[in-house]
C-alpha cells in the first residue's frame, strides 16, 4: 500500500503542486510574519537593553493620552544632586529628551523622518550605554550648535555648517550643524538633534530646572532592583516613576509593540485568507481525484486492501502533499522576511538582515499549519474513498457525487443559515455597540458557512440563469458549456467557494467603507462652519508661535483653538473611565455647529464646567448638573460641573470617548505647557476664501509640516484614510484570486482528463479546436461568475450590518459602490478567461483516437 501510494503521488504531481502552491502561500505568511516580529523584537530588545540606564526617574505618568496633547512631563532637574547623595549611586545626569519638535531646512523642507517616525531632540552626552558616537565635526558647544544623526543627513542633505531651524515649545531657534553622530546600534528610523547639555532644557522645555528624566548608575556591587530600592526610599515614589534597565526595556518593547502587531496581524490576515481559500482547493482536488481513481480503489479493495488502508492511503498522499508544501513555505516565509527587513530599512528602520531571528516556533508553526490543513481538508475525501467497493473495478464506475440527492447539505445549510440570519437581524437592532458588533461576527461566520455548505443547491438554479444567453450566443458550444457547469453540483460549487470567500470580503468593506465617507461627508457638512482648519500633516500638535503667526495673517477674522488633554473622569456609577478631553475657546459656535440636549456651548466652557455626550452620560448616570471628579495629567485634579449634553450625531463628537470638552482655559491651568492641535479659521467681511487661503499658505511656509483645509479638503484627508484600509482588503482580494485561479484551473485540468473520451467523440463527429476551446473558457467564466454572484451578495448584506454596527457610533448613511461591484463582476470572468487558458489549450490538443479509446 506505501508503494501504491508514492506511486500515485507522484503520478498525480502536477496537479498536487498547485494544490501546494495554497499551502505554500498560507505557511510563507505564517513563516514571514514570525520571523520579522521575531527578528524586530530581539533587535529592538537588544537595543532598549544596552541604552537604559540602571535605574531611570521619570514622571509619573498615570494617564495616557490616544490623541497627541504636545505637553511635556518634568522632573525637577536638582532632582539629579538628591539622588546623587543616596548611597550606591555612581553616577547622576538630568536627560532632556523631546518629540514635540519640528525641524526644518533653510528651504522650509521638514528634515524629519515621513515614515510616522519621531523626530526627537536630545542633549549630547556620550556614555557606553550610547547608540550613536561621534563620526565627525566636534560636540556642540553652548547656544546655536547642534549635531545630527547621520542616516537623516545623508537622507536629507545636510551637511556640516548648514542652519537648521527648530520649532520647540518654548520658541523657534535655529542651530549649525557642527557634527554627525552615527548609530552603532539598530536606527529605529527617527531623526535625532543633539544640542549642548547646558542649553538644551532651556531651549526644548523652557526653563534650564527641569528634566524630562533623571540617569542613574549603579555603583559597583549594587544591583539595580537594590539602586531602585535606595533611590524610591530618598525620592518617593508617589510623584515618579522609577524603573530599573530591565523595566526601562520592556516598557520601550511594549510601546514598540503596537506597531509590530500591525505588521504582524496584517500579514496572519492573509494566511488566514491564503489557508480557507486553499482548503476548498484541496478538498475539491482530492474529491476529483478520488473519483477519478474509482475503478483503481475497487481494485485495491478487491485485491485485500480493506477500508483503513485505503483512508490512511489517501491520508498519506495528503501528508506528503502537506510537507512539502511546508518546507516550500518556510523557504517562502524566509524571503519574505528578508523583504521586509529591506523594506524597512527603505523606511529608516536600519534591521540587518544577516542578524535574522529564526526561532524554533517558526518551523514548528509553518508545519503544523501546511501538514494540518491539508491532512484537515483531505480527511472527507480519504472517508470517501474507503466506502468504494471492490465490484467498483468491474464497472464503468460513475463519476463519485454526480448524482448522489443534496437533503443533508440542504437541512445543514438551512439550519447554519437560519441561525447566521438571525444573528446578523439581531446585529442590525441591537442598541448597544458591544453586541452588535459581537453579533456581526457570529452572523457572518455561520453565513459564510451555510452558503459553503448550501453552494452546490444554487448551481442549478443560478447557472442556468447566469449560463442562459449562452445557447443563442454561442450555440451548441455554449449549451454544453453550461451543462458541464450543471452536471456536478458539489464541484462546481467547492470550485466557486474559493473566489466567493475573498469577493464577500471584498463586498463587506466596500459597502462599509463607502458608507463611512458618506457618512462623514454628511457630518463635516454639518458640524463645520469654519472657512478653513489649520492642521498638522499627522494631526500632531504644534507650536504657539503658529498660532500667533495665524491670528496676525492678513484677512483673519476669528481662530477658534483646539487642544487635548488626558483625563480621568470618576462616574456616579463607580467607573473610572481614561479618556482625551478637548478644550476649546469660547467662539466655537461660529466654527462649529453643536447639537445639544442639555445647556448650551457657554455653560460647557464656563470656567469649572465641561460638557458630555448625552449618550454616555445616559450610560453612566450622569445628568445636566452633576458634579464628576476629573483627574488631569500630572496629578491635578478638580471638581467639574456637567454644564451642557450633546447630541453626538449632530455634533460629530468633541473628543474622544465621552466627547469630553471644556474651555480652554481649564487645559491651560490643569496641563499647562499643552500644544494646539487644531485652528479653526473664519475670514473678515470682504476678504474671499481664495485670498485668504493664499495668506495664509505663504504665512505658514516656514512651517511645513501645518496644512490649511478646507470643507472640500477635509473630505479628501478622510477618504484618503478609509482607502488605507481598502488598499488592505484588495491586497487580501488578490491573494484569494490567485488561490481561486489555481482552483480553478485544478478543476478545469482534471476535468478534462476526466472527459477525455467524451471530448475525442466530440471532436471525432466535427467539434473543431477553437469550439473546444471556447467552450471549456465558457464553463470557466460561469464559474467563476457565480463565486462572484454568490460572494458579492454575502458581502452586501455583510456591509448593510456593518453599516447597522456604525450607526451605532453616529455613521448612519449607508452607501452601496455599484461601480465596484460591476467591476467585480466583470473581473471576475475575466479571471475565468484566464484560468482556463492551459486546461483549455491542453484539450485541443488530445489525439482523437487516444481520447476515444481512452479508459
Amino acid at each position: 500500500m506505501l508503494k501504491a501510494t508514492l506511486r500515485s503521488f507522484l503520478a498525480h504531481k502536477g496537479r498536487l503542486l498547485l494544490s501546494a502552491l495554497a499551502i505554500v502561500l498560507s505557511v510563507a505568511f505564517v513563516a514571514g510574519s514570525l520571523i520579522f516580529s521575531d527578528t524586530v523584537t530581539r533587535t529592538f530588545d537588544r537595543l532598549f537593553a544596552s541604552t537604559s540606564a540602571d535605574v531611570t526617574v521619570e514622571p509619573k505618568e498615570d494617564l495616557k493620552s490616544s490623541v497627541p496633547t504636545g505637553a511635556v512631563q518634568t522632573v525637577p532637574a536638582a532632582l539629579k544632586d538628591q539622588v546623587a547623595e543616596v548611597d550606591g549611586v555612581a553616577d547622576t545626569h538630568a536627560d532632556v529628551s523631546v518629540q514635540n519638535i519640528v525641524v526644518v531646512d533653510s528651504h522650509h523642507k521638514s528634515v524629519g523622518p515621513t515614515t510616522g517616525a519621531p523626530t526627537i531632540a536630545t542633549d549630547w552626552y556620550l556614555t557606553p550605554r550610547s547608540p550613536v558616537k561621534l563620526t565627525s565635526g566636534h560636540a556642540p558647544q553652548g547656544a546655536g550648535q547642534a549635531l545630527l544623526d547621520a542616516d537623516t543627513a545623508d537622507k536629507k542633505h545636510v551637511r556640516i555648517g548648514d542652519t537648521l531651524t527648530v520649532q520647540a515649545q518654548p520658541g523657534t531657534f535655529e542651530v549649525e550643524i557642527v557634527g554627525i553622530a552615527t548609530f552603532t546600534t539598530t536606527n529605529p528610523g527617527a531623526a535625532l538633534v543633539f544640542l549642548d547639555p547646558s542649553v538644551a532644557a532651556k531651549e526644548l522645555l523652557g526653563s534650564a530646572a527641569k528634566a524630562t528624566s533623571i540617569s542613574v548608575d549603579a555603583a559597583q556591587g549594587v544591583t539595580d532592583a537594590e539602586l531602585k530600592s535606595r533611590v524610591g526610599a530618598a525620592i518617593g515614589t508617589g510623584t515618579y516613576d522609577l524603573k530599573t534597565a530591565d523595566e526601562q526595556a520592556k516598557s520601550s518593547a511594549a510601546d514598540l509593540g503596537g506597531f509590530l502587531d500591525v505588521i504582524k496581524y496584517v500579514m496572519l490576515g492573509f494566511a488566514g485568507i491564503a489557508t480557507l481559500v486553499g482548503v476548498f482547493l484541496i478538498v475539491n482536488t482530492f474529491s476529483m481525484l478520488i473519483a477519478q481513481r474509482t475503478r483503481e480503489l475497487g481494485l485495491l479493495r478487491a485485491l485485500g486492501a480493506d477500508r483503513r488502508q485505503v483512508r490512511r492511503s489517501v491520508l498519506t498522499e495528503a501528508t506528503l502533499l502537506g510537507l512539502v508544501g511546508s518546507t516550500l513555505g518556510l523557504g517562502a516565509g524566509i524571503g519574505l522576511a528578508f523583504g521586509l527587513i529591506k523594506l524597512m530599512s527603505a523606511f529608516g528602520m536600519n534591521l540587518k538582515a544577516t542578524e535574522m531571528v529564526i526561532g524554533w516556533g517558526t518551523p514548528v508553526a509553518a508545519y503544523v499549519v501546511g501538514v494540518g490543513v491539508t491532512f484537515v481538508a483531505a480527511y472527507l475525501p480519504a472517508r470517501r474513498a474507503a466506502t468504494v467497493s471492490p465490484m467498483a473495478a468491474l464497472a464503468d464506475a460513475e463519476i463519485a457525487g454526480v448524482g448522489k440527492p443534496l437533503k443533508v447539505r440542504a437541512i445543514v445549510g438551512g439550519v447554519v443559515g437560519a441561525l447566521g440570519a438571525a444573528a446578523l437581524a439581531g446585529c442590525a437592532t441591537a442598541t448597544k455597540t458591544a453586541s452588535s458588533a459581537s453579533l456581526l461576527g457570529l452572523g457572518v461566520v455561520l453565513t459564510l458557512i451555510a452558503t459553503v455548505i448550501a453552494g452546490p443547491l444554487l448551481v442549478r438554479p443560478v447557472i442556468r440563469v447566469l449560463g442562459g444567453a449562452f445557447p443563442a450566443l454561442f450555440g451548441p458550444v455554449g449549451r454544453m458549456s453550461q451543462r458541464n457547469a450543471l452536471r456536478n453540483p458539489r464541484r462546481t460549487g467547492a470550485t466557486a467557494a474559493a473566489l466567493m470567500v475573498g469577493l464577500a470580503l471584498v463586498g463587506g468593506m466596500s459597502v462599509a467603507s463607502a458608507s463611512m465617507s458618506k457618512s462623514f461627508d454628511q457630518q463635516i457638512d454639518k458640524t463645520l462652519g469654519a472657512d478653513f482648519v489649520i492642521q498638522n500633516s499627522n494631526f500632531l500638535p504644534f507650536t504657539q508661535e503658529i498660532t500667533d503667526k495665524v491670528r496676525a495673517t492678513d484677512g483673519v477674522g476669528l481662530v477658534v483653538r483646539q487642544r487635548f488633554a488626558a483625563v480621568a473622569v470618576r462616574l456616579p456609577d463607580g467607573r473610572r473611565i481614561t479618556t482625551t478631553a478637548a478644550g476649546y475657546d469660547p467662539q466655537v459656535d461660529d466654527v462649529a455647529h453643536v447639537a445639544y440636549k442639555g445647556g448650551d456651548t457657554a455653560a460647557a466652557l464656563a470656567a469649572g464646567s465641561l460638557g458630555m455626550d448625552a449618550t454616555f452620560a445616559a450610560d453612566h448616570k450622569v445628568r445636566l448638573g452633576s458634579v464628576v471628579p476629573v483627574e488631569f495629567q500630572g496629578g491635578k485634579t478638580a471638581e467639574m460641573k456637567v454644564g451642557a449634553l450633546t447630541d453626538q450625531d449632530g455634533s460629530g463628537g468633541f473628543g474622544t470617548q465621552g466627547g469630553l470638552f471644556f474651555g480652554i482655559g481649564t487645559v491651560e491651568k490643569y496641563v499647562p505647557g499643552g500644544q494646539d492641535s487644531s485652528l479653526y479659521v473664519n475670514r473678515t467681511a470682504g476678504t474671499s476664501a481664495d485670498r485668504l487661503r493664499a495668506n495664509l499658505e505663504r504665512t505658514l511656509a516656514p512651517f511645513p509640516q501645518v496644512q490649511v483645509r478646507d470643507q472640500a479638503d477635509y473630505k479628501k484627508l478622510v477618504h484618503d484614510q478609509i482607502a488605507v484600509l481598502l488598499y488592505l482588503v484588495y491586497a487580501l482580494l488578490g491573494l484569494a484570486i490567485v488561490i481561486a485561479v489555481l482552483g480553478v484551473v485544478n478543476t478545469l485540468a482534471l476535468s478534462v482528463v476526466e472527459r477525455t473520451r467524451e471530448i475525442g467523440l466530440l471532436r471525432a463527429i466535427g467539434l473543431a479546436r477553437r469550439q473546444l476551446r471556447r467552450m471549456i473558457r465558457l464553463e470557466s467564466v460561469v464559474i467563476a461568475v457565480f463565486g462572484a454572484v454568490l460572494g458579492l451578495a454575502l458581502g452586501l448584506v455583510w456591509g448593510v450590518c456593518v453599516q447597522q454596527v456604525l450607526a451605532l457610533q453616529g455613521m448612519k448613511a449607508l452607501a452601496i459602490p455599484w461601480g465596484t461591484i460591476v467591476a467585480v463582476v466583470i473581473g471576475s470572468a475575466v479571471v475565468g478567461i484566464v484560468a482556463a487558458l492551459l486546461p483549455a489549450l491542453r484539450a485541443s490538443r488530445m489525439n482523437v483516437l487516444a481520447a476515444i479509446a481512452h479508459e
